[in-house]
């Protein structure tokens, strides 16, 4: 039976672990030795290595798992316009990756915003997506490469996938950007009632990930675009520089930029 597993590494992130008791693919190894920590542990064999994005802390560990299991056959699967240390199968939107074992089949979404080469990674039949830092738990990555018009696009991709796909991101921000999200929407209830939940899930030292599209569908500012009270926010976000009617894009940028400087 197939499991994800989240190895947390340096202050913040997640480093994914898929396995089926016998072998197991990682997704943004920044750092290998928590990874070989639970390889280890639990007498797994690395058989793949699935990058989303270049920052450091989602690919600082490529080489050193490549040197500590030399004879595994390792392959590294990463975004096709970026460069990744011992890439050898670069990706782009329409690839599929079809993982031997453990048994997954990935399609490939191009998602650029954050880099300008980011990809997810969707699997269908688990209902599973890695997404690195292009989604978070009621949040978006910041846009170091992309422009806001890029990012909302992408973040649309994911939008649409079906409700109940679980999504594994690079980090544990959730907490700090339900901060956000309330005062962009403070009479959400929903929201209101996952900061609750969410809250006391940290309060056990248990991750608040992976999350729902269905989740962040009704309390992530991010994805939220089209509602009227995100809508108002952005307006009073740009002091009135855009206007009720504005695209998607604009209005996610303006909350975006909102986001940047935000103290809470």
């Amino acid at each position: 039976m197939l499991k994800v597993f989240p190895v947390p590494a340096f202050n913040d992130n997640y480093l994914w672990v898929i396995d089926d008791g016998c072998c197991a693919a990682v997704v943004d190894p920044g750092d290998a030795a928590p990874v070989v920590d639970y390889l280890e542990r639990t007498s797994l064999t690395l058989t793949a290595i699935l990058i989303t994005h270049h920052h450091g802390d989602h690919v600082g560990g490529i080489n050193a798992l490549l040197d500590r299991y030399p004879s595994n056959g390792i392959q590294v699967y990463g975004p096709a316009s970026e460069n990744i240390p011992s890439c050898n199968v670069r990706l782009q939107e329409g690839d599929i990756v079809v993982l031997g074992a453990p048994a997954v089949r990935f399609d490939v979404i191009d998602v650029p915003g954050h880099t300008a080469g980011h990809i997810a990674l969707y699997s269908p039949s688990a209902g599973w997506l890695f997404c690195g830092d292009t989604l978070f738990g009621g949040g978006c990555g910041r846009l170091f490469e992309g422009t806001a018009k890029q990012m909302q696009t992408s973040l649309a991709k994911l939008r649409e996938l079906p409700a109940a796909t679980r999504f594994f991101c690079g980090h544990e921000y959730t907490l700090s950007n339900l901060r956000f999200a309330i005062a962009v929407e403070p009479d959400n209830a929903r929201l209101q009632q996952r900061i609750t939940n969410d809250t006391a899930t940290r309060a056990r030292g248990e991750p608040t990930l992976p999350s729902t599209i269905a989740v962040e569908r009704d309390t992530n500012p991010f994805f939220r675009w089209d509602e009227a009270t995100v809508k108002l926010a952005a307006e009073r976000a740009s002091s009135g520089n855009i206007g009720p009617n504005a695209p998607p894009d604009i209005v996610f940028g303006a909350i975006r930029e909102w986001k940047n400087r935000f103290q809470g």
